[in-house]
């Protein structure tokens, strides 16, 4: 059948390159795998059908053009977010079986979810998978994806991942740091702790700032602190404070939150109990002890040897990755992956994520999963790794036995007695390389970049993957945040409270002027004392009126506070300021999304737009 609107896409020569933070761990106890794993370069144009996915009956628009009225939130303040919700019969539900996770029968005869390039019609893109946009990117100009792989491509579980890490760091320090075995009845509760928390090491308290590090919201251990305590603490100082190491720790990864969660336990155990510890114990000193509890677990391999044993315990399936993965490939990109996990850690998560399964639901051990990349490199030492001036070594690790091969800038070098390298770069049908180490020259020689504005970087971390590539390299960059479906899905709900909020606000500033006016005439000018009594009248009044706006208005904030998380609110807001997070995802994220496969719903060749920046003085004069 033939089709009735195509898109001819140039063939063109681009690489996938997986950076991952795993590390090489012994294979011995690996199940051996054939290594057969080709890199596919397009050889003659390919055709997408687009024509289900834009409606013709009013004019294209950057966005696919969903029916109904549209409405426009805006909140005071330079650089805010803007974003643009369309009436309620737009968005499929999360829990819509026939939404775009519809499974599709793929080429290969196996089941595949649906992607942009698929040609059925009538999906649309949900509110919380939808990518949103800080500065504007045009795919056309990139040559290469990579991906972070941990809590990127892949989504570990909190409630088992977290709580593991968390047991293994608190057996550490009650086994090997000398704390009280009371700690070993302890729970930990994934949903407590947010990212973008700071923790006072001193103080023993955790903070919530918005965009200007002003702190809005702190608890000391699990008891929130008052007004007054906020203020002496971080608001009677001459010089404000950083909020920087070494007195202060960033929850900025979902790494953290089991470290967080156990520090404030620690604070409120030891404000209870101070006998219990060792003279000299200070919440400094506890922090830096779980800390260490923490590395432990990761060095000896506590954690990833339990991952490796059932990932599908701790790690989220994703059955729209390999899709994605072959659409940007198939558009002439080349893909890579950066991690720091080591090479046997990295193999077992990427089959799991995207290797072949069994019926059962099982995976084999085997490479298949290295031919939806160009480049993996694996124990890369980010953030590291991004530094033009690392003089890390490269070398090439051999997937069967995990064995190292040492390498000139990327090229494999001769083992001893041998006259040539073990893998050559100049076979017609070369193989994915795997790497360990090195530095971002070598990965830009290895996919032969000749700009770095032509690399979109995808990571969780936002100092680790998203920070230090785009103003140390320039790379253009995409942060994954899982929390932001069930952000966005709160917020369409909430929308009407959000506008009475709004209200609110413009009511409290009117009656206040109007105080502050009269306040100024009973004071000052020549009234008769009839006019004082109606004015000091009008004025208890208006007092009256401000305080039941006060109220009303701390209630619905409450409430919206509630909705989203019980101890710190929103996620993105601190109040009706962007939080200090969300302040550094519009600095140093070009786009952001909740998963990393919800690039397979937009074209490959999708020009990213923002929405237009707004300052305070142009709301009142801009009709929005």
């Amino acid at each position: 059948m033939s089709l009735p609107l195509a898109i001819s896409l140039p063939s063109c020569n681009r690489t996938f390159v997986l950076v991952s933070d795993s590390c090489f761990v012994s294979s011995a106890s690996a199940s051996k795998c054939l290594f057969n794993a080709t890199m596919r370069i397009p050889k003659k144009p390919l055709h997408f059908l687009c024509f289900s996915l834009f409606s013709f009956s009013r004019p294209f628009t950057p966005r696919l053009p969903f029916r109904g009225n549209e409405r426009r939130f805006h909140s005071p303040g330079a650089n805010q977010f803007h974003a643009r919700f369309p009436m309620d019969d737009i968005y499929l539900s999360a829990n819509d079986k026939n939404s775009h996770f519809q499974l599709l029968t793929s080429s290969d005869g196996g089941q595949q979810p649906y992607i942009w390039s698929s040609p059925e019609r009538g999906h649309k893109i949900d509110i919380g998978k939808q990518i949103f946009c800080n500065r504007s990117l045009n795919m056309k100009n990139i040559v290469a994806v990579g991906f972070d792989m941990d809590y990127t491509l892949a989504q570990y579980k909190p409630e088992t991942f977290e709580s593991l890490c968390y047991e293994g760091t608190v057996k550490k320090m009650v086994h090997d740091l000398g704390y009280p075995p009371e700690l070993l009845e302890w729970s930990f509760d994934s949903k407590y702790m947010v990212r973008g928390l700071v923790l006072d090491k001193k103080r023993g308290n955790i903070l919530k700032m918005d965009r200007h590090k002003y702190v809005k919201l702190a608890y000391h251990g699990f008891r929130e602190m008052c007004k007054e305590d906020k203020v002496d603490a971080y608001g009677s100082t001459l010089i404000r404070d950083a909020f920087d190491e070494p007195n202060y720790a960033v929850i900025d990864t979902l790494f953290s939150l089991a470290e967080a969660y156990l520090f404030a336990q620690l604070v409120d155990f030891m404000d209870k109990n101070p006998g219990k510890f060792p003279n000299g114990t200070d919440y400094a000193r506890m922090y830096n002890d779980v800390r260490a509890g923490v590395d432990m677990c990761h060095r000896d391999g506590t954690l990833k040897q339990m991952v490796a044993m059932n990932p599908k315990r701790y790690v989220n399936e994703d059955t729209s990755i390999v899709p994605m993965l072959k659409m940007l490939r198939e558009s002439g990109r080349s893909t890579f992956l950066v991690t720091n996990s080591l090479w046997d850690y990295t193999n077992i998560v990427m089959n799991f994520l995207c290797g072949s399964h069994a019926p059962d639901g099982s995976s084999s051990c085997n490479f298949d999963w290295l031919r939806y990349f160009d480049v993996v490199i694996t124990g890369s030492a980010k953030p590291g790794f991004f530094h033009d001036g690392n003089h890390a070594n490269l070398f090439e690790v051999e997937p069967e036995t995990g064995m190292l091969i040492n390498t000139d800038n990327g090229t494999p070098m001769p083992l001893m007695g041998n006259t040539s390298p073990r893998l050559s770069l100049n076979k017609k049908n070369k193989t994915t390389q795997v790497f360990q180490g090195g530095s971002v020259g070598h990965l830009h020689k290895l996919l032969s970049i000749e700009s770095s504005s032509q690399v979109l970087y995808v990571g969780d971390h936002i100092y680790g993957d998203i920070l230090r590539s785009k103003k140390v390299l320039g790379w253009r960059t995409m942060l994954v945040v899982p929390e932001l479906e069930s952000e966005v899905q709160l917020l369409w709900e909430l929308r009407d409270r959000r506008k009475q909020l709004r209200l609110l606000r413009n009511d409290r500033d009117q009656i206040e002027d109007q105080l502050h006016h009269l306040k100024w005439s009973f004071k000052f000018e020549d009234i008769n004392t009839n006019e004082q009594q109606e004015i000091s009248s009008r004025i208890h009044e208006l007092e009256s009126q401000r305080d039941q706006v006060r109220l009303a208005y701390h209630k619905a904030e409450h409430y919206i506070h509630q909705k989203f998380h019980k101890a710190w609110g929103q996620l993105m807001k601190t109040g009706y300021q962007n939080s200090r997070f969300a302040h550094q995802v519009e600095r140093f994220a070009c786009l952001y999304t909740s998963q990393v496969s919800n690039l397979g719903l937009y074209s490959p060749d999708k020009y990213y737009r923002p929405s237009e920046d707004y300052m305070p003085h142009e709301f009142d004069i801009i009709p929005l």
